[in-house]
């Protein structure tokens, strides 16, 4: 069965529009105007009798702007074209609707209102299998382990929304994942070697789809560019562009400025260089699922590679 499956309560497709990305495309734009007017956001405050904060997060899409708040601005502005403005007012719009993400009040909420427009999906990871690719009782022995511990019911929710995110790459016109994983994954015991079993499984399963690439960096390679970080670059249409997620202990951080995304960029297409080949990577995912599926009486002892 593909990524997203009956497990998905009364979902059979999710909303490809996000508010989230809407938000961003008019915070852009609007920086835009402002810059090409040499205008300070001190001036702007001043004009619309407002906070820097506020326009600051308006156009960097932390906040939604209202359709008032953009008539103000495009008369600021001078943006005369009636098209242009309703453009403008009908972003601010639609960056107030709501997301099918946020009623599960996600800690990664900004993340998943990127992910569901995003163009491409490139991610790398040294410790889990990215949320695109999770079975249940992987994502669910993942949450246990969280500090501090989420409630039963919390867990179960976070199920849910993250078999909802997978729906994406069933859709219409699908993003392209690319997942370069390091090898720990696929040793990390998640929950027990049945459930590690049946994960690698569907890892296999969504490398049969077209749009869905698995690569794994082997521990031959010894270090790495990448052997401390874990991170996904987001490629998004219209304005915004590129965004870099990066995630820790510290919380989460979206670059994108040029350089970053070039940055990151460059290191991903080396680790694209290091790591097996999409067909050796299928077979040692599938090497290492048969021998999850050996393992009785005998784990947790060591597995062999």
């Amino acid at each position: 069965m593909p990524i997203a499956d009956a497990h998905v309560k009364g979902a059979t497709t999710v909303a490809e529009g996000s508010p989230t990305v809407r938000r961003r495309e008019l915070g852009a734009l609007l920086r835009k105007l402002r810059k090409d007017r040499d205008l300070t956001v001190d001036q702007v405050t001043t004009y619309l009798e407002c906070s820097a904060s506020k326009i600051s997060r308006i156009e960097t899409g932390q906040r939604g702007a209202t359709p008032r708040d953009v008539r103000d601005l495009c008369d600021l502005y001078g943006v005369t074209d009636q098209a242009e403005r309703e453009r403008l007012v009908g972003l601010a719009r639609e960056g107030k609707q709501q997301g099918w993400w946020q009623p599960y009040d996600l800690p990664y909420s900004t993340y998943v209102g990127l992910e569901a427009e995003a163009l491409s999906i490139k991610d790398y990871d040294s410790a889990v299998v990215p949320g695109l690719l999770q079975t249940p009782d992987y994502a669910r022995a993942r949450h246990e382990g969280a500090f501090p511990r989420l409630r039963p019911e919390i867990i179960e929710q976070r199920i849910e929304a993250t078999l909802k995110r997978q729906l994406l790459l069933t859709r219409d016109q699908p993003p392209h994942l690319w997942s370069i994983l390091d090898e720990a994954v696929l040793h990390r015991v998640m929950g027990s070697p049945e459930i590690m079993r049946q994960q690698l499984q569907r890892i296999g399963q969504a490398m049969e789809m077209p749009n869905v690439v698995v690569q794994i960096v082997p521990y031959t390679i010894g270090a790495h560019p990448a052997l401390d970080s874990v991170f996904t670059i987001l490629e998004l249409p219209g304005v915004v562009s590129t965004v870099v997620y990066v995630e820790g202990l510290l919380g989460q951080v979206y670059l994108e400025r040029e350089q970053d995304a070039e940055r990151y960029s460059r290191v991903f297409e080396r680790l694209n260089t290091i790591a097996l080949s999409v067909k050796d990577s299928r077979n040692y995912i599938a090497r290492i699922s048969r021998n999850y599926g050996l393992i009785t009486t005998a784990w947790p002892e060591t597995i062999e590679g």
